[in-house]
């Protein structure tokens, strides 16, 4: 396995749960793209012009993770915590409403659940949510992990499965007959069949010359606060002066601010970006203000040129699976079904 993310370990844990002996190669497993996502599995929040077939796709990662969780916990003895929380959408300005208003229209016509709510009638769902906002649409089956949790857990249950993890670079990778071949500084390996999850990392010698798929780095970046509980409360959406917004808040006051998206690929945190983040969030849920800014995470999506994943065939001993762009972590589970089938498909 070439990449340690969150499909990486993920699709790991799934072939050493059935037998097999795995490898990961990754210099730094779980501190991409993944540990720098909110965490959300949010089919119908995610909903966007054209991407029909991903919110279709989408809609079965909930019940892929509650399988995981549930075969996380009979090796480590402990779940997932998946909450089920649900999404609030709202608007800051009367232009951002017409974007709410378009976002239901294509919801519906895909026919995912919006629910109109005055905040007259649900309080405590605009807890924390600044005044002049007095609507939002409900989008009740969306959820979210802490994708810490789930890297240790996955990690956890790697260590007792008995998964080898090598915290080197692959530069080279090739088939040789019937088993499949990698080269880092350190040597050469071999083995039965390869699985590249490099996210929006560049492939190793020897495979990139042979995909289809093009992947692109899209740079992201969180924020992380310390300060506001509405974990009893659904996640918050919003359109901000045309920009979107979210807020994860966990458990205890831990709150995740997204989003940006860059087509760069440099991991730094440029102050205008910031700015406009911490701005958008103050503008939704003003009661950030008292908030104490813990750290900001950057990590690099991995977009194909149709924004949808893939799971490419290289040859009948290696696959790649990436283009998962904000989804990574939602479709994880589903990614790692893909891997498996690939590979026992060999046997």
């Amino acid at each position: 396995m070439v990449g340690g993310g969150v499909i990486g370990l993920t699709s790991a844990f799934r072939l050493a749960r059935v037998g097999w002996r795995v490898t990961i190669f990754d210099p730094s497993p779980g501190a991409g793209a993944t540990r720098a996502a909110a965490g959300m599995l949010a089919s119908t929040a995610e909903v966007a012009p054209g991407e029909e077939e991903n919110y279709r796709l989408q809609l079965g990662a909930l019940g892929a993770w509650r399988k995981l969780s549930h075969e996380l916990y009979e090796v480590t003895g402990e779940e997932v915590e998946l909450h089920e929380s649900g999404t609030l959408l709202v608007a800051f300005d009367q232009s951002d409403r017409r974007l709410v208003d378009q976002f239901e229209g294509i919801a519906k016509s895909y026919g995912a659940e919006a629910r109109r709510v005055l905040r007259e009638h649900s309080g405590e769902m605009f807890e924390g949510v600044s005044a002049g906002i007095r609507e939002g649409l409900l989008l009740a089956g969306d959820a979210w992990v802490d994708p810490d949790q789930v890297v240790a857990l996955l990690t956890r249950a790697n260590e007792a499965l008995q998964v080898n993890v090598l915290r080197q670079f692959v530069l080279s990778a090739s088939t040789q007959g019937n088993q499949v071949s990698v080269t880092t500084a350190e040597g050469e390996f071999r083995g039965d069949a390869g699985v590249l999850a490099t996210g929006a990392q560049p492939l190793p010698r020897g495979l990139a010359e042979r995909v289809a798929n093009v992947v692109r780095p899209v740079r992201g970046m969180t924020v992380r606060v310390q300060g506001l509980d509405r974990s009893s409360q659904p996640m918050v959406r919003a359109y901000v002066r045309g920009r979107s917004f979210y807020m994860v808040s966990r458990p205890g006051g831990y709150c995740v601010l997204g989003a940006s998206s860059d087509e760069k690929q440099e991991l730094l945190v440029e102050v205008g970006e910031l700015q406009r983040l911490l701005r958008d969030a103050l503008d939704i849920v003003p009661s950030l203000e008292t908030a104490s800014l813990v750290e900001t995470r950057q990590g690099l999506r991995p977009a194909s040129k149709d924004l949808a994943p893939f799971f490419e065939v290289v040859d009948e001993r290696w696959a790649w699976s990436s283009g998962h762009y904000r989804h990574g972590v939602t479709l994880a589970p589903l990614a790692a079904n893909q891997a498996l089938s690939f590979v026992l498909h060999l046997s």
